[in-house]
């Protein structure tokens, strides 16, 4: 009865009442409830405190914000106060707001593609691409909104991008139509099983995607399937870092990985790895990036990749 209680008294207070139906809809940090409640930043700070203390809500730090978001569910005593919050007359116009605030935050292929500046990214990229000639069949995996599909597709003969966002795709295939670029096929399929033809393209670009994967190893095993012998794997990643927020913000699986053992895993595909390229060292930057380009060996390898007609039986 006393938790009760309290819960009620901490709720009497209509601006606290207004950021708890706000965070009930959306995981915010203090600054945007700051904008969208429009009281001074003390004020929110103390009353996220008052509804924190009673296990309303829970904070995470996340790419240097403190993020809140809501602590209970339908199953918790609490949640009528929550349903009662949500049912409340919205006369302040918050959820407007709250909605134009969420159309405003990057979409997370964008945000993903800025991890690196793009000085880095096509410093690297022109140090593999400068010796490949044109026209090449092109395999672009991970291609996200497309930006790098496009580039690809100014010089190459044809260009498979793939992804598994189908809203990612959508942007990408927007982005080509603009720029008139009509030698691309999109293809929404995991990265782990293709369907496409053994030993049917020139080159397999993998930029930024293995950290998005479970297994590296598949993926890179179906980008050597899929490579014509002498074809060639271009491979960009980031050096091990420690900003964990990309794991729930972002949807990554690794926090960056050793070139060592990205090589490692590439040869052990069959792909004849050269040398490592380190990005520019950027202090203001905790994301860095490294370069692999490698060659599929024109004679079989002992480690057998299966074709795609005995990857399609059960």
């Amino acid at each position: 009865m006393d938790e009760l209680t309290e819960a009620f008294r901490a709720l009497g207070d209509p601006t606290r009442l207004r950021i708890l139906r706000l965070i009930g809809e959306a995981r915010l940090n203090v600054s945007e409830v700051v904008s969208l409640v429009g009281v001074a930043q003390s004020s929110v700070s103390h009353h996220l405190t008052r509804l924190k203390a009673l296990d309303l809500i829970r904070e995470e730090r996340q790419g240097g914000f403190t993020y809140y978001s809501l602590a209970i569910d339908e199953k918790a005593p609490l949640w009528p106060l929550i349903k009662l919050a949500r049912g409340a007359e919205d006369e302040h116009g918050d959820k407007a707001r709250l909605t134009e605030l969420l159309h405003r935050r990057e979409d997370v292929h964008t945000l993903n593609e800025k991890l690196l500046e793009p000085g880095q990214s096509w410093r690297l990229w022109s140090a593999a691409l400068s010796s490949l000639l044109p026209p090449l069949d092109v395999v672009d995996f991970g291609c996200g909104t497309g930006v790098l599909t496009v580039e690809l597709a100014r010089w190459a003969r044809h260009v498979t991008a793939i992804d598994r966002s189908g809203a990612a795709l959508i942007k990408a295939k927007a982005e080509a139509a603009r720029q008139g670029h009509t030698n691309i096929t999109f293809l929404e399929a995991d990265l782990h099983a293709l369907p496409l033809p053994d030993a049917s393209v020139d080159l397999v670009v993998v930029s930024q995607s293995l950290h998005h994967v479970d297994s590296i190893e598949h993926v890179l095993a179906e980008g050597a399937r899929l490579l014509k012998p002498g074809g060639k794997m271009v491979v960009l990643e980031l050096l091990p870092h420690d900003e964990e927020w990309v794991l729930a913000r972002l949807g990554h699986q690794h926090l960056g990985f050793d070139p060592e053992a990205v090589r490692e895993a590439m040869v052990a595909v069959g792909i004849d790895a050269h040398e490592v390229f380190p990005a520019p060292r950027d202090a203001a930057s905790p994301f860095k990036a490294f370069l692999l380009t490698g060659t599929r060996a024109r004679k079989t390898t002992t480690r057998r990749h299966r074709s795609t007609e005995e990857r399609a039986r059960p």
